[in-house]
């Protein structure tokens, strides 16, 4: 089996083409998922993220606004969070591909793929990115995103031009659906061919 990997910077795209790819039957893991799950309702990091920041979960699970606030411009906070966090999605991610370990290929979709080593076990990276205009528009018309909040995410991402430039395949996201969902279609069938899929 090969393992690709799905990254891109917030407001890319990223989470539509990763749906595309499901709906052409390729199995995908998705670490932001794995995350919300870990931490909603019930999850099981709840007790250990409340234990080392007190007051940021409720019933609901996280409350993200809270845990940001805590996280957002504190590296060493950041780092510690990180360490509850990070076991716990690899766990869930050896169970998947355990799981569809028959599969010829499948995607691990992880944003911040370059940023924590995660490239370095991959068989290829697939790209997402559409203009920095566009990427804008998509972050700023989400709830609660300001230019200062967009700006701290964007520092801790690497620039969108550096993950072209390492990416095996990109998928351009910024002109029309039909068009991008054609970009995913052509790659699955190339890397069905590749791994004999």
């Amino acid at each position: 089996m090969k393992i690709y990997g799905l990254t891109g910077s917030i407001g890319m795209g990223k989470s539509a083409v990763a749906a595309m790819f499901r709906r052409e039957g390729v199995p995908v893991f998705d670490a932001d998922a794995e995350v919300h799950r870990l931490q909603g309702p019930g999850g099981r990091l709840i007790p250990a993220i409340e234990a080392r920041f007190p007051g940021t979960t409720g019933p609901q699970g996280v409350d993200r606004a809270k845990l940001g606030a805590a996280v957002f411009g504190h590296p060493a906070e950041l780092k510690a969070l990180e360490a509850i966090v990070h076991p716990a999605v690899g766990e869930s991610r050896r169970r998947f591909l355990k799981r569809h370990r028959s599969r010829q290929f499948v995607i691990l979709d992880v944003p911040l793929l370059f940023e924590t080593g995660g490239y370095r076990r991959m068989a290829g990276i697939i790209v997402v990115s559409a203009p920095a205009w566009k990427q804008r528009r998509r972050v700023l018309a989400r709830p609660g995103m300001t230019v200062a909040k967009f700006r701290r995410i964007l520092h801790l991402q690497l620039p969108d031009a550096e993950k072209r430039l390492r990416a095996d395949y990109i998928i351009n996201t910024g002109t029309t659906f039909a068009a991008t969902r054609a970009q995913v279609r052509r790659l699955v069938a190339c890397l069905g061919a590749r791994t004999g899929r």
